[in-house]
Formats: C-alpha cells, structure tokens, sequence
C-alpha cells in the first residue's frame, strides 16, 4: 500500500490526514506531541522532531515512502522540502524557496527587490542592526522573529524605547537569531488562499480575519470576504508573479494580507502549507470544495486536473472557541440563536482543563452557516461572547468568579 507521511498530528492536520485516506495512502503521522488530537486518525504514529530536516529525513528512510506532507507549521515546511530534495519525493520546493518564503527577513528582501507591496521593512541579524533600522522607519513599527508563527514573539512599538524592548523579545524568540522590524500598517485583515497549477491560479478563496485577546493571533475567519474584486484581481497577479519569479511546484500558496483603505494589499505573510485551525474545513464549507484533497494530491505529486474555481455558496464562520481568562475551564455556554447556526463542532479540551495562555489556547472550533447576509453580518461581531466558555477564575482579591 502507498505510504505518506504528514510532517505533524494536531487538530488542524486532521483534513489532510483523512485527504490522504481517501486517496489510498496509508498515513503516518509524527511530531514530538504524541497526545496531539490529530494522531487518532492516522495509521500510525512515529515520534519526531519535525522541526529537525535531520531527524525527520530518519524517519522518512525507515519507511518506504510515496509522499510526504507538512503540517500547518512553517518548521515542517522547511523540514519537507529539505527531505523531498534528499528523497526525490515530489509536490515541494527546493529548500532555498522554502526558506525565501518562510523566513520573514528573506521574504521581505525578496518582495521589496519585486516591488510586491507590503509593509517597508528591514532584517535584522544583530541587535545594532535593529537600532539602526528605527532610524529608517516611521513609527508605529511591528518587530517579529523570522521564523515563528501565531503571534509569538510579536510586538507593536509606538515609541523608540518600545522598540527596543520589542526587538529584544523577538531576538530572544527567535530560532534562528533574526527579526524583522516593519512599519505598521492600518487596514482591514484577510487571508487569500489558492492552488496554483503550472504557476497559475486555478482556484483562489478568500476571509476576513477575527482576532480574540491578542492582536496577532487569527481566532477566526469568515467568508464571503469583503475584498473587492478589484483587490482579488490585484492578489491573484501577485500569486502568479511570486510563482513565475519562485519557479514554484503546483500546490497551496496562502498569504494573509492588509486591505489598506484605498484598496490595495499589502502582503504580510505567505506560506507553502496548510494554514491552521482547521482552515481547509472553512473552504470546503463555504465552497463545497475538496481543498484538503487538492493540497495532498500536490503534494503527493498527483494530477490537479480536477481544480477549478468555485464561488462561495454558504455564509461561513470559522470560529475558534478561547477563554476570556485564564482559569479552569467549565464547559461551553452557547446563546440558542447562535448554536443554531453551528453545523460542525470540535471540542479540543475537556471541563477541568487549566487554562494558562487565553490569548492562544483553543479549547474548540465551530462552524457556522448564516442564512442570510444581514444575519451574517449581525451575528459574526458578537460569536466571542454569544459562544462563550465558561472558566473559573479568581480576582485580583482572591475571590473566585466564573464568567
């Protein structure tokens, strides 16, 4: 039987895991998380480091290998076109690509030399290097590692003393030992996600972003977008120009972006594997199409004759359900109206659980359908309170509340 490996286990892997068996792989996943929710649903399970090309090409020679897929982890990425080079496994870039494209300084390098819009920023590799970049730039700056994602290691910076403590909290999160310092840029916030065939785009979706207790850390995502089509033309250019100048291989390519209020994108991030959070689910329920199936067949080298564009046929709302406090997590307390509009749920922690990091621990993911348009746009503002967990916690007094 065909074998692929997915570079990762988590909740967020489980629509690629599935993909894979309903093409006739028998799936192995890994990472050094064996509780991770994702596991349960492959064959087998091997622990690893995927983080580690070295670790991870290991595994993947002990097996007799067809394909091999990252999880929604930029490490994993880097770490699978490393092996797919070493291996000849098909469906990924070189290694030098990857790291042009997950790597935030030589991204930014890279789009600046190409005139792609984005935020006018500057690598850093040393802390002189970062002092010197704030003379270059105008407040408010956004300082961030090269290499991380999820918001850590991210910080907003209104003064220059602020920039500096900021610089220092991305060095000192930075694998790599690089940061990126950028102008700030004000807009709305989205994500553009498509497949590209022959480096053209053959099928493109877009979101707007929700965002919970930290700025930085995308907690949900609803489609139809509010991006015009003037903006979309203008992020389907841009996809096609990056893959023509990347030489890049069929596939997933997903930015996130700033709508500034002219209308115009400013790319922020790109990436060359799943986005998280069950993300391919919100395309396949606003869509109807099998996105998590298009990604692994890339992957696996397989023929992408069957992608083609479809419009967004359902309101959606991919919500993830967070805590408002740290605390000992209780159970879910859901307004009847808004429960209603849930057609698949995930419970990824169960009443009893410690709560430590409210601003990026998910505790589920709901999907939601609105009826209508004006229901859509009455509801989406209001689901963090309406889907509400209930933690207990105690006060500054000591005095323990549940809310």
């Amino acid at each position: 039987m065909k074998q692929l490996l997915i570079a990762g286990g988590s909740h967020s892997d489980v629509p690629m895991i599935l993909a894979a068996q309903r093409l006739g792989f028998r799936v192995i996943t890994t990472g050094n998380r064996p509780m991770d929710y994702g596991h349960q649903y492959s064959d087998l399970y091997v622990p690893c480091d995927y983080s580690c090309p070295d670790a991870l090409l290991a595994v993947c020679r002990s097996h007799a290998l067809q394909a091999i897929v990252p999880c929604c982890n930029d490490f994993a990425a880097l770490s699978c076109a490393n092996v797919a080079q070493e291996l000849g496994l098909p469906g990924h870039d070189t290694p030098a690509t990857a790291a042009v494209i997950h790597h935030k300084d030589r991204w930014r390098a890279f789009a600046e030399a190409r005139g792609i819009p984005g935020p006018r920023a500057v690598g850093c590799t040393t802390h002189a290097d970062a002092y010197e970049a704030l003379g270059k730039l105008q407040l408010p700056l956004i300082v961030k590692p090269v290499d991380l994602t999820g918001g850590k290691g991210i910080s907003r910076a209104d003064t220059v003393a602020e920039a500096e403590a900021a610089i220092r909290v991305a060095f000192s999160t930075s694998r790599a030992g690089r940061i990126v310092v950028e102008e700030f840029v004000e807009g709305s916030r989205h994500g553009f996600t498509c497949i590209l065939r022959n480096q053209r785009v053959a099928f493109s979706f877009s979101d707007n972003e929700h965002y919970h207790l930290s700025p930085y850390l995308v907690s949900g995502a609803s489609a139809p977008s509010s991006l015009t089509e003037h903006t979309l033309n203008a992020l389907t250019k841009i996809a096609e120009t990056i893959a023509r100048e990347l030489s890049l291989t069929d596939g997933i390519f997903h930015v996130q972006l700033i709508c500034r209020a002219d209308q115009t994108p400013a790319i922020i991030e790109i990436c060359r594997r799943p986005p998280g959070d069950l993300y391919v689910d919100l395309v396949r329920h606003a869509t109807g199409v099998p996105y998590a199936e298009w990604i692994v067949k890339a992957f696996a080298g397989l023929p992408l004759d069957d992608v083609v564009q479809s419009p967004v046929r359902h309101l959606v709302t991919r919500h993830c359900l967070m805590a408002d406090h740290a605390g000992t997590f209780q159970g879910f307390r859901f307004d009847a109206a808004y429960a209603d509009r849930i057609r698949e749920q995930i419970n990824l922690m169960a009443p009893g659980s410690e709560i430590n990091a409210p601003e990026s621990q998910k505790l589920g993911i709901a999907f939601l359908h609105y009826s209508s348009e004006q229901e859509f746009q009455q509801m989406v503002p209001h689901l963090q309170r309406r889907l509400q967990a209930q933690i207990e916690f105690r006060d500054e007094a000591g005095v323990v509340c549940s809310e």
